[in-house]
């Protein structure tokens, strides 16, 4: 047999292609399994591979067998049917298609089985959620079926009948082709005819088209309560007249067409055929184009409001419960209490725990002050509150960590081996200030030095974290530095238990074919107890465990009890299938924070928390990962207690809220009370102002705790209307608040209150003046602060000298009503609205150089030697703003000596 030996070599051939593209991804899959094993959750692991693996599996033998099935008969039937083609030119040899064609018969089975193995295998996540749904305890208004059916069955159908429907085209197509190549089926004059066996199976083909189409139809009527062609978000008046109800025509038209189908099997009458293909187009052309449309404009259009009030309601209610806002309390203040001294004072807490520095001039005061090495880098900082010397104070931390690209000798063993993590954190009060304008630090330096004796960095070793490089190995022959020491460096040894081993040759080609380098196979340094870290960016690490969770844009670090450094990490679960609920910008219409998860940031250990039950989607999850979410309780409580209402979900929270706080039908369609988030400045279309975290006591409670909050403005308008706070503490996580002011009462708002201050003329000479000098003034985020019934209003100042990088907080400004203060302090331009407030003592690092009027010539000579010295260092740094300031004060003190 001369034609064996090519076709052997072939496929020996491709078994070799097969075997060389599989590689890298068998590779990838061992070295997933090490990483899952080692972390403690190889059971993720195993079920989305044996998931995946057996979707594959059903959907490529279903794809493969029913188009086989289909070929087989077809050409079965129609065997021994030479197809012959005759080229025009005579002198060419005819060809004959039969062999060529019956090819087709493995050839195009292994192409469906391929592709709907494919599908289903990348949609293994929707049968799990389809065959482990929760109920989500209440039923959508038109249909009475529960919540999960759109959350997990909706999905998982679509995913069966387009394939169905992919599998019967391919099936028709290939099958009708043969028997008109095989003369089986022809075209007369009087129409098609086609002999018994073929018609038959063509038939019962058709048959199930008709029914597949019947699916896609029930499908789709469902899909409309989650559609966004109408008013709302929803079926509308048109759909629940029109649309749903030839929907269902077109249903039964189609099971009325499959049974005319598979009785033409014994008819054989084609004019049946074209009636009920006719029928069906007639049926779905006038269900989505014709009466749709003469319903709308003939119907609801002239009464629009009338017709669609149910359904308006339907989707306030779907929304709100949707984005969960339909539990958001109401509470109206009257926002005209006058405020004074004593109210000031009962409010200490809250006066104390005004934020004054702002996360950008924070970060690069960090930057130049804590650095220490120009290889570490400050990448965020985090809001927390934390119990300092018996007060509940908030505070900023950010962490030190390792920033690859800026190690001064970059290559393989410096960026693996030898510099492998960030070192300790710095934090600080968020509204404490040194006499240079500087940030007070709490925890600061190299090894970290801790000014609170409650509080300690016992681990500060940061191996996890947001700049944390691709990969790093550890316990290697090569010294890993920790940290310098002024003109030495400490060294360390990772003593972590995580951290998958190198233990052998076979591990070590592995992982140097994963990571692309030849290096760490040859490399000496590594060893049989070397241990590689990896997936060490803390948003890869938990995405790579549950990549179908949305998660949070700000994970913050925060201080055990123990000193440990862990990580907080909010994740929500989503969706684009809520019934009737608004879709926001992202498609998505239903969001739940649900998950809290824990990543140490020396070892990288990782606990994930379920933190709402009620949520009907990570309840489906805990079901298909049993054991790996453990309850909220379990927490530790020295994590537990710094636990926060996350910014991502309040903040599209509040978006929605501003439409949706609307719940009367007619005030919803009108848009009459529509609110807005706030804008700052002059492009006040692209700065919108920003939820900010704060410690405050609310009207008519008893005891200051961590908030989230944001104001809102009337739309188009810049005055208040309301401003929502979202609670962290104890039994009142996640309680949302709505304060509301009254309609006919002007409160100002953000943009007004800055363009006042920018008015203020002592405040513009100030600026104008310090802008003269060279230097750069930052205006800092305007902060709304509730005080009993009322409000005040804070902004920082911050200034930049020409040639310098340091911002230094100079002033800030405090408006209440129609007064304004620019002070050194807050406490200053409190007082200076107020009367003395004195709401703290400065701490004596922080205390601003002042003498009092009674003060002898020798505390005024001290006085005028400390701003004569400030001044000389500001000239020699270049910082002409400050040394025009302390030459002033220079000047006060000098007039006051002469008295």
């Amino acid at each position: 047999m001369p034609g064996k030996g090519p076709r052997r070599k072939i496929f020996f051939a491709l078994v070799l292609l097969a075997v060389v593209l599989s590689l890298p991804q068998s590779l990838s899959l061992y070295i997933d399994w090490l990483w899952f094993k080692d972390i403690g959750l190889e059971k993720i692991f195993r079920v989305k591979l044996n998931s995946q693996g057996l979707c594959a599996l059903a959907g490529g033998l279903a794809g493969f067998v029913f188009t086989y099935m289909n070929i087989w008969f077809s050409m079965r039937s129609t065997k021994g049917r030479p197809v012959v083609v005759t080229p025009y030119n005579q002198s060419l040899p005819q060809f004959d298609l039969t062999k060529n064609f019956d090819r087709l018969k493995i050839a195009v089975p292994v192409g469906a089985g391929l592709l709907t193995g494919a599908v289903f295998g990348g949609n293994w996540l929707p049968f799990l959620y389809y065959f482990n749904g929760a109920a989500a305890g209440h039923v959508d208004p038109v249909f009475g079926k529960d919540i999960s059916f759109y959350l997990f069955a909706l999905p998982f159908h679509e995913i069966i009948s387009t394939t169905l429907l992919l599998l019967l085209g391919i099936s028709v197509a290939v099958s009708a082709i043969n028997y008109a190549l095989k003369g089986a089926l022809f075209i007369t004059p009087k129409g098609i005819v086609s002999e018994r066996y073929a018609s038959a199976h063509l038939m019962i083909l058709g048959a199930l088209v008709f029914l597949g189409l019947a699916y896609k139809a029930y499908i789709g009527m469902h899909s409309i309560l989650y559609s966004t062609h109408g008013h709302v978000t929803g079926a509308t008046y048109r759909d629940i007249h029109a649309v749903i109800p030839l929907l269902k025509a077109q249903m039964a038209v189609s099971m009325a067409a499959a049974g005319i189908f598979l009785a033409n099997i014994f008819l054989r009458r084609n004019i049946a055929l074209i009636l009920s293909a006719t029928v069906y187009l007639a049926v779905s052309f006038i269900g989505s184009a014709v009466y749709p449309a003469l319903l709308q404009k003939f119907v609801v259009a002239p009464n629009e409001l009338v017709k669609e009030t149910p359904y308006i309601k339907n989707n306030i209610s779907a929304t709100r419960k949707g984005f969960g806002i339909d539990t958001v309390e109401d509470r109206n203040i009257s926002g005209s209490t006058a405020l004074t001294k004593d109210d000031i004072r009962k409010n200490s807490a809250t006066i104390k725990n005004i934020r004054l520095w702002d996360h950008r001039p924070l970060l690069d005061t960090f930057s130049q002050i804590q650095e220490i090495r120009t290889y570490y880098d400050f990448s965020s900082v985090g809001n927390d509150r934390y119990m300092i010397n018996g007060e509940y104070q908030q505070t900023m931390l950010s962490p030190r960590e390792l920033s690859t690209e800026n190690i001064p000798t970059r290559n393989w063993i410096n960026e693996t081996l030898t510099f492998t993590h960030g070192y300790g954190i710095t934090l600080g009060p968020v509204n404490q200030v040194t006499p240079e304008g500087l940030p007070v630090l709490l925890v600061k330096d190299i090894p970290p030095v801790s000014a609170v004796g409650t509080m300690r960095v016992s681990r500060p070793e940061i191996y996890y974290g947001r700049l944390s490089s691709r990969y790093v190995i550890v316990n290697t022959r090569s010294k890993e530095f920790d940290y310098p020491s002024g003109e030495e460096n400490v060294y360390t040894e990772y003593s972590g238990k995580p951290g998958v081993a190198i233990d052998s040759a076979f591990k070590k080609l592995a992982f140097a074919a994963y990571f692309g380098s030849m290096k760490l196979f040859l490399s000496d340094d590594v060893h049989e107890k070397s241990r590689v870290l990896f997936h060490r960016n803390i948003q890869e690490r938990v995405s790579k465990v549950m990549p179908f969770l949305m998660y949070d844009s700000d994970p913050y670090m925060v201080v055990t009890d123990d000193g440990q450094l862990v990580w907080i990490y909010d994740a929500y679960t989503v969706s684009r299938r809520f019934p009737y609920s608004q879709p926001i910008r992202n498609g998505l219409n239903y969001i739940r924070n649900s998950v809290k998860i824990t990543i140490n940031a020396y070892d990288g250990s990782m606990k994930f928390y379920m933190a709402d039950r009620q949520d009907p989607l990570i309840r489906t999850v805990e079901k298909i990962f049993p054991g790996v979410l453990h309850p909220l309780s379990e927490m530790p409580p020295d994590l537990k207690r710094h636990i926060r209402y996350p910014l991502d979900i309040f903040g599209i929270q509040t978006m929605v809220y501003s439409t949706y706080h609307m719940e009367e039908p007619q005030n919803f369609y009108n848009r009459e009370d529509q609110w807005e988030i706030p804008s700052m400045g002059k492009a006040a279309k692209e700065e919108l102002m920003e939820p900010y975290y704060t410690i405050m006591k609310l009207p008519d409670e008893k005891k200051e705790e961590f908030l989230l909050m944001l104001p809102f403005n009337p739309k188009k308008k810049d005055n208040l209307s309301a401003w929502m706070v979202a609670r962290s503490d104890g039994e009142n996580y996640g309680k949302l608040t709505v304060y509301r002011f009254p309609k006919d009462r002007l409160v100002y708002g953000p943009k007004q209150i800055v363009a006042r201050i920018n008015q203020d003329t002592e405040i513009s000479r100030q600026i104008s003046l310090w802008d003269q000098r060279g230097s750069q003034v930052i205006q800092g985020t305007l902060l709304v602060i509730p005080i009993e019934n009322s409000l005040i209003y804070v902004q920082p100042l911050y200034l930049r000298a020409d040639k310098g990088k340091i911002p230094e907080l100079k002033r800030v400004v405090v408006a209440y009503e129609n007064r304004i203060a620019m002070e050194e302090t807050l406490d200053a331009a409190l007082s200076k609205i107020f009367g003395d407030v004195r709401t703290q003592e400065p701490a004596a690092a922080a205390a601003p150089l002042s003498v009092s009027p009674a003060s002898g010539d020798k505390d005024l000579a001290a006085s005028a030697k400390a701003h004569f010295d400030r001044a000389i260092k500001a000239q020699r740094e270049g910082n002409w703003a400050q040394y025009g300031e302390e030459i002033k004060k220079l000047g006060e003190t000098i007039n006051k000596m002469r008295r």
